[in-house]
């Protein structure tokens, strides 16, 4: 997705776990974009990121509906609780391993309505083919 970023330029940001942002790699990963999660504290991921979004004057953040890289059944909320409480829009990105093409399908704006908004979000991907498919 970086790439794809990169081919727009879009200055993307990603989040990754704290330990990732030490040295020797911590300042390259800043540098690429990320944004350090410390998930061993007790912290609220979703309060912090629309924290972020309200002191930024730009910013655009990758979030995987999974919450993770390895395969999941279902979807976690951050990724919509971020979007709705900074009131930022929901940009469809993809990688579409099948066809081997990415980008970004459009915007989404969040009405508050988590299942009716899912919906519509998942009709979006329902033809992408992801790396791990469901």
């Amino acid at each position: 997705m970086l790439g794809v970023a990169y081919k727009f330029r879009i200055r993307l940001h990603w989040m990754g776990k704290a330990s990732l942002f030490k040295p020797p790699f911590g300042r390259l990963m800043k540098a690429l974009g990320g944004i350090p999660i410390d998930r061993a504290k007790a912290n609220n991921v979703v309060a912090q990121m629309v924290d972020d979004y309200q002191a930024a004057n730009t910013l655009a953040v990758a979030i995987p509906p999974e919450g993770t890289r390895a395969k999941v059944r279902v979807w976690k909320t951050g990724f919509y609780n971020i979007a709705h409480g900074a009131g930022v829009p929901i940009a469809f990105g993809f990688l579409d391993y099948k066809r081997k093409v990415g980008g970004i399908g459009g915007v989404f704006e969040t009405t508050g309505d988590y299942e009716a908004d899912l919906e519509v979000i998942k009709a979006f991907y329902a033809n992408i083919s992801g790396k791990l498919p469901v």
